[in-house]
């Protein structure tokens, strides 16, 4: 069987064999070139088989001949020759998996230049500028993916080692972390696409960009992306460079419009989907390089569902737009309806957790548990946020705090809770128990209505109120026609699991212990925190109870004044037995380590968009993997540090089992397991170790806050 194939190849075979073959990127591009006739630059793709037999064995024989044999059928085709330093044909290399694994492997473009045909080119096309741009993309590109320090001069050996260099990406320290995440198997290995480079770097009339066939935020059956002029498809994805809305094609490049928009909805058509397609424009001419499904929000995900159903000329049919959207059935966005149009706020911050939320102004966590308790919503302020808030940001309707931002602990664990917060709000401040704003002041029991999705805090409440999606109704009402059984809000994923842990044995001073750290725990959190069951705990916390050292606020345990009393003296004797200066030592070592974690819970939390954030909606497969990824090296970083510390604090290696524990869910595909303080998460973990290293250190919270260092 032959490892080569012309991308114009009719396999004969079923599409999914066909994608297990040549890869989703190649398989498409068949598509678009054989059954949509759109305009793809000619090209071949390497099949899995031989990635396979690379890995297994090195290069597999033969696999170079087929090579020679379709480059030189591409060099009849476009009658330029690879390597001819006189009008040299370049070829771009990238990979192209069986399952999308976007951004997780490795591309080179521009691939046969040399300086030899470097100067070739630039005679060619009467552009030495743009020549030696080329040249120094691909020189770049070359040696940071191949990991060499120089191009060899010989452009053969340059396509075999970057050929080398993608099958090897398969197993790159990325790639099997979000194949892991994600379920993929090892054993598929990935294609190999090259194809004739076309350059929208070559000119005002050239461009590159990336359109989105409805818009992937809202849902609007309206183009949405980006295009950049004079520019290759590496400074559009990057995010570096300024990039202009898609639409102004119809005004540069009108004929170029027509073409992209008609092409565009033949592919949507195709797919019934909204597609996510990749395109580069060379002197005026569109060229089609990549197409797939589009990720999408939720809200978007709806809308095109039901966009689509409803539309007579559409191939997607209720039943197919019900189960395609139903992970966002069982709690379905919501919108802020009937808004009044001069509203203004009375204070603005930062925008850490959407929704709206309307309370009476609480600045005690007891106090909020309590009200909320009777039924009475309560916004809780706060300057900051602190392990002992978490039991009340449970039951508030909001949070609202003076200082922080979108990686501090309130925004964390108000996104994973879906509690509206608005953070780092400045001009809010906390004076006598009440709260000012704009040398205004509010006394505990006023209300406040805080906006999560803008920053925006209000005076009393404001009109309007959320309503479920318009589409998610329609599609609710669909589902029980059809009788589609629609998940329940929360419910995990079917294949999300957590790794099974022995019962540890805990004494009293365990619980008093982690209780110190902790402030309040309902009981099954801090069985959690003790690697052990309820089971187990249940005689150990009746005993304290009898003994006066523990006591229960709303189902939740926490120290009487005597457990505290009690707590302290063995948080005294660990802070004694360590030292001062180890423990010094020990938190200045962590906060390097607290401001990766802290950016890497943001990332996974929210992503850019429009020049701010919002909420990650976890539709983008790459930029959730390489999240996942650096918070996988983080963590071996971290549990080596903490080994390293021993058993200076008897806790810490509670701590390193904790966080193992947390990562092997993330793994196993349970991402809950990232921030969530819902479970014993890798954020719920790191929040108790600083705040425990904190006070070993003999400091307080709110003085490394003031200080920047927490």
């Amino acid at each position: 069987m032959p490892l080569v194939f012309d991308l114009r190849h009719r396999h004969g075979r079923a599409a999914a064999e066909v994608v297990d073959l040549v890869g989703g990127k190649a398989a498409n591009l068949g598509v678009m070139a054989t059954e949509l006739g759109l305009p793809v630059p000619p090209g071949f793709v390497i099949s899995t088989e031989a990635c396979r037999a690379y890995l297994e064995g090195g290069w597999p024989p033969g696999l170079e001949e087929e090579i020679r044999a379709h480059l030189h059928a591409v060099e009849e085709q476009v009658g330029r020759r690879f390597g001819d330093p006189t009008d040299p044909l370049l070829v771009s290399v990238r990979s192209g998996a069986p399952v999308s694994m976007p951004g997780m492997m490795d591309t080179i473009l521009n691939l046969g230049l040399t300086e030899e045909t470097a100067a070739g080119l630039a005679a060619v096309t009467g552009d030495d500028r743009f020549a030696k741009d080329c040249l120094a993309r691909f020189t770049t590109m070359f040696t940071s993916v191949v990991g060499i320090a120089e191009v060899p001069a010989d452009p053969w050996r340059q396509l075999r080692a970057a050929v080398e260099a993608v099958f090897r990406s398969w197993n790159s320290e990325r790639a099997k972390a979000y194949r892991a995440v994600e379920g993929i198997p090892d054993e598929l290995g990935t294609a190999v696409t090259l194809q004739v480079m076309v350059f929208g770097n070559r000119g005002g009339d050239s461009g590159t960009g990336v359109l989105f066939t409805r818009n992937p935020s809202t849902g609007e059956h309206r183009a949405f992306g980006d295009v950049m002029f004079g520019a290759q498809g590496e400074d559009v994805v990057a995010g570096t460079h300024h990039t202009e809305p898609v639409a102004v094609l119809d005004e540069r490049a009108p004929r170029v419009a027509a073409d992209l928009w008609r092409h565009a909805d033949a592919l949507e058509r195709h797919y019934a989907d909204m597609c996510d397609i990749e395109f580069t424009i060379e002197q005026g001419v569109l060229w089609m390089l990549q197409v797939r499904a589009g990720k999408r929000s939720p809200q978007a995900a709806l809308r095109m569902a039901v966009d689509m159903a409803e539309d007579p000329d559409f191939p997607l049919s209720r039943e197919e737009a019900v189960r395609r959207v139903l992970p966002y059935l069982g709690d379905p966005p919501t919108t802020w309806v009937g808004r009044p149009g001069d509203l203004t706020p009375i204070t603005t911050g930062l925008p850490a957790s959407p929704g709206l939320a309307t309370g009476e102004i609480v600045t005690s966590p007891a106090r909020a548990t309590e009200l909320a308790g009777s039924g009475r919503p309560v916004l809780l302020v706060r300057s900051e946020t602190s392990p002992e808030d978490v039991p009340a940001m449970a039951t508030a309707a909001g949070v609202l705090t003076c200082r922080g931002g979108l990686a501090s602990h309130a925004a964390v664990v108000a996104r994973g809770w879906g509690i509206p917060a608005v953070v780092g709000a400045a001009e809010v401040g906390l004076e006598d128990g009440r709260v000012v704003i704009g040398g205004r002041r509010y006394a505990l029991g006023d209300t406040l209505t805080i906006d999560g999705s803008t920053g925006e805090v209000f005076a009393g409440e404001v009109g309007g109120h959320e309503e479920v999606a318009p589409e998610a109704t329609t599609l609710l009402r669909w589902a029980g026609e059809l009788g589609i059984e629609v998940p329940e809000a929360g419910q995990p994923a079917p294949d999300a699991r957590t790794p099974d842990t022995a019962a540890a044995a805990v004494s009293g001073d365990d619980v008093l212990g982690w209780l110190h750290v902790k402030t309040i725990s309902a009981a099954d959190a801090l069985a959690a925190s003790l690697l052990t069951t309820e089971d187990v705990l249940r005689p150990v916390v009746d005993r304290l109870t009898d003994q006066g050292l523990l006591g229960r606020a709303t189902g939740s345990l926490l120290l009487t004044e005597a457990g505290t009393a009690r707590a302290e003296e063995l948080h005294k004797a660990d802070r004694e037995s360590w030292g001062d200066a180890g423990a010094t030592a020990a938190l200045d070592a962590f906060l390097p380590l607290d401001q990766r974690m802290k950016g890497t819970v943001t990332a996974w939390q929210m992503r850019d968009a429009d020049g701010g954030q919002a909420i990650n909606d976890h539709t983008d497969e790459a930029y959730d993997a390489a999240v996942l990824t650096e918070l996988g090296k983080l963590h071996e970083e971290t549990a080596r540090w903490l080994r390293s510390l021993g058993s200076a604090v008897g806790r810490f290696p509670q701590y390193v089992a904790r966080f193992e524990r947390a990562m092997a869910a993330v793994t196993a595909g349970d991402t809950r397991f990232v921030a969530s303080p819902r479970v014993d998460s890798y954020h719920s973990v790191w929040f108790e170790l600083h705040e425990d290293l904190i006070r070993l250190a003999g400091r307080t919270r709110e003085d490394e806050v003031a200080a920047g260092r927490a």
